[in-house]
């Protein structure tokens, strides 16, 4: 079996086998191509970047080219079991609307992202003075595609603001290892998290 990064291997592991699934910012399809072919998923994708699009028809996977802010809105209710969003969240232009069309369209949505608060960005931030770099935030302010980074505890805030139900989360320290810990110190500990939501 291919192994594929941790994040991903987490996120298929909440996809049930032979159902429906959206990959939007699927990149090079990697987690579209597990979810075929290890869990019989009828997985479909969204990728911004025309080279992501080509790596993933190349590979025989279905993905079109689109934006989640602008895209998602054509496609119908309930279409998908789920509507995965990895890594991408914070490069949205709008999250929260995003975070609404997705469960629109998906009977559950799943998202994972870096966390903002984890403590080596807040000591960089407190002692360097500088926007800070680590393995999930790797870019240099100024040519990062993130555009609205948030922490654990603002994710939860605002699955809690829209009504949406938090079915599981993972929070993942810098070793890419899950971690159980209460929200505050997850929130100081992850790195990154993986969310599954439903709305209620």
């Amino acid at each position: 079996m291919k192994s594929i990064r941790v994040d991903l291997q987490l996120i298929a592991d909440m996809v049930a086998p032979d159902t429906r699934a959206l990959d939007i910012g699927c990149g090079d399809g990697a987690l579209l191509a597990y979810l075929v072919n290890f869990k019989r998923v009828d997985a479909r994708g969204m990728e911004l970047s025309q080279a992501g699009v080509n790596a993933c028809v190349a590979n025989g996977l279905s993905v079109i080219q689109g934006d989640a802010d602008a895209d998602l809105r054509a496609y119908p209710d309930a279409a998908f079991d789920y509507v995965i969003l990895g890594q991408t969240l914070q490069a949205t232009r709008e999250p929260r609307e995003v975070l609404r069309q997705m469960l629109r369209v998906g009977k559950r949505a799943i998202v994972s992202f870096p966390n903002f608060a984890h403590w080596q960005v807040r000591l960089r931030m407190m002692f360097g003075g500088r926007m800070p770099q680590t393995t999930s935030l790797p870019y240099k302010w100024y040519d990062t595609p993130n555009i609205h980074l948030c922490s654990i505890d603002d994710f939860r805030a605002l699955c809690d603001d829209m009504g949406v139900r938090i079915e599981r989360a993972i929070v993942l320290n810098s070793k890419s290892r899950p971690i159980r810990m209460p929200p505050p110190l997850a929130n100081l500990f992850g790195e990154q998290a993986v969310f599954m939501l439903k709305r209620d």
